[in-house]
Parts: C-alpha cells; structure tokens; sequence
C-alpha cells in the first residue's frame, strides 16, 4: 500500500469532530496505543496475528509516523483507534489495484460501540471533499462478521471472495459519493 497522495490537500487536515470522536493526525502521545493495537492478538485475529509487543516497541518511534490518510480516533482525549485510506499497489485482485483502500483497527476497549462507524464514516466523507469522484475498496476476511457488518452499514458491496492467508477474503467497493 502506497500512503495516500493528496496533491494540493493539507496533510494532516484540521480534525473532523463526530458526535463522539476527533479523527486527527498522530502524536507522540499516542504511542502507547500504537504499540497497544499492533501487538493485540484480538485485535489481529483476522489479520494474520499480532506482531510481539517488544518488537513493535524497538520499531515504532518516539513519535508514531504521521503518514497521509492516517487518521487517528480519539475519544475524550486518548487514541482508540486508527483509520487508514491508502492506494492499493500490488493488491492481489485487479478490481482493487489503484483504488482507495479503507482499513481500520480499534483497541478492544473501544469494540461494540459503534466507534470504527462513526470514524470510517467521517474519513470517508472528508475523502469525498478531498478527492471527489474516488470509489474506495475494503478487504476483510468473511469470517470477521463484525467487519463485514460494518462494510454493509458503510455502503460498500460485493466485487468478489477469493482465498488468501489461509481465509476466504471479501473484497467490497465503494462507489464515489454522488455528485462527486
């Protein structure tokens, strides 16, 4: 995955404020949870496992990298969770290759609450006054029905199942946001 090229669009953007969240660009404060979320095996259960807790430690830095289409979810003031929108390059499926791939990942205090929801559905809103007329792709293992529920509730539809990493993969799109 390539980091979002946002030609002329400021990086990081001022933060979106939810009814619940502020998505905003990282800060060195966030980087307990960064380590927290990449070394979480509930977390990467549908993700291929969680990477040890000291090596994510020796390899994310004082201040967790602010990278375009990174947003962090914060709520009351501590990071719960990230969304990310990057170009997909070598996507092991056509139909994605070049688009917009939405990803996120939230610690599991912060689960069943409808948080990755309300954070997906303002990244991508942002994303369609940014870069009008992107259609946006979301791969996720069809097992994990909490995130195919939620790609549902995000208007993403079918393009195709295929196997990789030992799963069945669900790939969904979403078209541009009319009038885009």
């Amino acid at each position: 995955m390539e980091d979002l090229d946002l030609g002329t669009v400021a990086w990081p953007p001022a933060p979106i404020r939810t009814e619940r969240l502020v998505l905003r660009g990282s800060r060195e404060c966030d980087r307990a949870a960064f380590v927290d979320l990449f070394s979480s095996p509930e977390v990467h259960t549908y993700l291929g496992g969680a990477r040890p807790r000291a090596q994510v430690e020796r390899e994310l830095p004082g201040a967790p990298e602010d990278r375009p289409g990174t947003f962090v979810a914060e709520l009351d003031g501590a990071m719960v969770g990230l969304v990310l929108l990057r170009r997909a390059t070598g996507h092991r499926r056509p139909a994605a290759t070049g688009r917009l791939d939405l990803g996120y990942l939230f610690l599991p205090r912060a689960w069943g609450r409808g948080y990755a929801a309300e954070a997906c559905t303002a990244a991508l809103a942002w994303l369609a006054g940014a870069l009008p007329g992107e259609a946006v792709v979301l791969t996720t293992q069809s097992a994990n029905t909490a995130s195919m529920r939620l790609a549902a509730k995000l208007g993403f539809t079918e393009v195709e199942r295929f196997r990789a990493w030992d799963a069945e993969q669900w790939l969904g799109i979403r078209p541009p946001a009319p009038g885009a």
